[in-house]
């Protein structure tokens, strides 16, 4: 019954995560637009002795490439393509593989996540509570790119929860309820 509830939860943050990876990719677009006219801008200005370019849009780029950032963090982790640096995992069977992620998850990942959001919700709050300006001239307001962070953290959080329960049910020989990446897909090998 409980892991009825939970294979739910798990479906659910995936398409989740999907959907915030789509939104990350997407804002890759707008992203690159801002910086081609910042750069244009700049040497424009530079070739006619005029600041055409301000803070706002250097700032703007670099919110939003943290947008693009931020934001991927869950699709990352459901399909395991983040960064992992081994010798030894690539080579063991898939349920070994689960079990190192699942201990692995709960010692580092999810701590992570949890003193990320404590951390980070407070500040963001706080920002967003007394509209914090950027010390540059022209700059952005900080609250919105510090609530993005706290809000990343929460993300990863809900997919490590469902990442777990896709490894938990490999454990429990109930892997064809879920689809598991690392059975998929074999890591990047460096050497």
């Amino acid at each position: 019954m409980f892991f009825g509830f939970f294979l739910a939860y798990q479906r659910w943050a995936d398409r989740f995560a999907e959907f915030t990876g789509k939104l990350a990719a997407w804002i890759v677009i707008p992203t690159v637009a801002v910086g081609f006219v910042n750069v244009v801008l700049r040497y424009v200005g530079q070739a006619t002795s005029t600041r055409l370019t301000t803070n706002t849009i250097i700032e703007l780029q670099w919110y939003m490439y943290s947008v693009i950032f931020l934001a991927g963090f869950a699709y990352i982790l459901k399909h395991q393509i983040n960064v992992r640096v081994d010798f030894w995992f690539a080579n063991q069977p898939p349920k070994r593989r689960a079990l190192i992620d699942f201990v692995g998850h709960w010692i580092s990942l999810i701590p992570f996540c949890l003193i990320g959001v404590w951390v980070s919700f407070p500040q963001a709050w706080q920002s967003i509570r007394i509209w914090e300006q950027s010390p540059d001239a022209d700059g952005l307001p900080r609250g919105p790119v510090k609530g993005l962070l706290a809000i990343a953290f929460l993300l990863l959080l809900i997919q490590a929860i469902a990442e777990q329960v896709k490894l938990y049910a490999v454990l429990t020989d109930r892997g064809h309820l879920v689809t598991l990446q690392i059975e998929h897909e074999q890591p990047t090998r460096v050497e």
